[in-house]
């Protein structure tokens, strides 16, 4: 599997056969007897709610299919003040969840095997947010070709701990984004190094308008941020601390953003390169950053290894640390750390599937590590609470290596 910036990873939601996008409501997905896994639980001790919000950019084109407005769907995480009567936030969208089934559950299972459908999340789907205080504001973007599903775990850690937390699909690049109604859009046909220039652009203009649309909510009722926003989110929300992370083209947003957007305090690359070739680097990485920021990579993906980060690396005069994940692979950055050690425990995958896919670290120590780093970061950077675990090698974490 390629690693970063590139087309074709592996781990992606690849569209059926003869699908196409439609405006018609999609079909009641199928029963499934297929199995289920749980995600690990929030170890924050703040019970998490959720929401789904619907966006459209009025005054943006979308640039890959002609004659619409560019519309997102976004998710938002967030301490809740309580959540009995809540249902449990669906892991995917019923459109999502059969389309991740049909093409075969990430090339780890045959159709019908895995009832992605049927899985549900800790967090409790619109239960009213705790706005007793203002709550900094983190954005994630995932990997290219991979659903903000995948970083589900991630979120729900952070919103639990006190953060809100607003996970992003980058329509028509996202193999499969569900909209209200049931509408499923799936992704375009992009290739080449042009094309890997307008993903970085427009998820740059995506995570800005997010941020507007954020202020509309902080400020007072907006045509659409507002709608089917849970109660009391709308004063949780503190866009003067505001961060961003993301996997692999996602960390590469979350740099560029931080480029050209201030508004954004602090952020994190999680093993995402900074080129769109081997000569060709993204901007942030010919002029780096000058506030924090954080890169956490797999073995071999450090600034003393790739080209892009040693460039980012040296531009850089903010506040950074370069991690580094022993026997974590592309994907350990993502809720598959998770999944694919329990689906090969009921499912027996094919032999290095497993590894390709997640590496040999321990699932637990892998994501006990990279919850704890990620929100020391967070705290430190937006809460200003110094943390001593940033300072070097902890044998809590016996995973992590820094990188100097």
């Amino acid at each position: 599997m390629n690693s970063g910036l590139a087309f074709g990873l592996g781990l992606s939601l690849v569209v059926p056969a003869g699908a196409a996008a439609s405006d018609a409501p999609s079909a009641p997905p199928p029963a499934y007897t297929g199995v289920r896994f749980a995600l690990p639980e929030a170890a924050g001790g703040r019970p998490v709610g959720s929401a789904e919000l619907h966006l459209v950019d009025r005054e943006r084109q979308d640039p890959w299919v002609a004659d619409r407005a560019r519309e997102l769907m976004v998710s938002l995480w967030y301490p809740a003040r309580r959540t009995r009567g809540c249902p449990r936030q669906p892991y995917m969208p019923a459109g999502v969840a059969r389309s991740a089934d049909e093409s075969g559950s990430f090339g780890l299972a045959a159709p019908g095997k895995v009832d992605w459908a049927g899985i549900r999340t800790e967090a409790a789907r619109g239960a009213p947010a705790d706005d007793r205080r203002r709550r900094p504001v983190v954005l994630h973007s995932p990997g290219l070709e991979v659903s903000r599903t995948l970083g589900t775990s991630t979120a729900i850690e952070l919103a639990s701990r006190g953060y809100v937390v607003v996970t992003v699909d980058h329509t028509y690049e996202t193999p499969a984004v569900q909209f209200p109604g049931g509408r499923v859009e799936f992704q375009e046909p992009m290739s080449g190094t042009e094309d890997l220039k307008k993903v970085v652009e427009t998820r740059v203009r995506d995570i800005r308008f997010v941020l507007d649309q954020l202020a509309l909510v902080r400020r007072g009722p907006g045509p659409d941020a507002r709608r089917g926003l849970p109660k009391g989110l709308d004063k949780a929300l503190d866009l003067e601390r505001v961060g961003m992370y993301g996997h692999s083209g996602g960390g590469a947003t979350a740099a560029e953003a931080m480029r050209v957007d201030r508004r954004i305090d602090a952020g994190v690359n999680m093993d995402g390169t900074l080129q769109y070739d081997d000569s060709d680097f993204l901007p942030v990485a010919r002029e780096g950053l000058d506030r924090p920021f954080m890169l956490m990579g797999k073995a071999g993906q450090t600034h003393l290894d790739k080209a892009s980060w040693r460039s980012f690396w040296d531009h850089s005069t903010g506040w950074k640390r370069d991690l580094s994940l022993v026997g974590g692979s592309h994907f350990s950055y993502t809720d598959a750390q998770s999944f694919v050690p329990a689906l090969d425990e009921r499912l027996d995958l094919p032999a290095g599937l497993r590894e390709q896919y997640v590496g040999t670290v321990d699932p637990s120590r892998s994501t006990a590590a990279q919850r704890a780093y990620l929100a020391a970061f967070f705290d430190q950077h937006l809460r200003k609470r110094p943390q001593d675990l940033l300072d070097g090698p902890s044998s809590a974490h016996p995973d992590v290596r820094f990188v100097d």
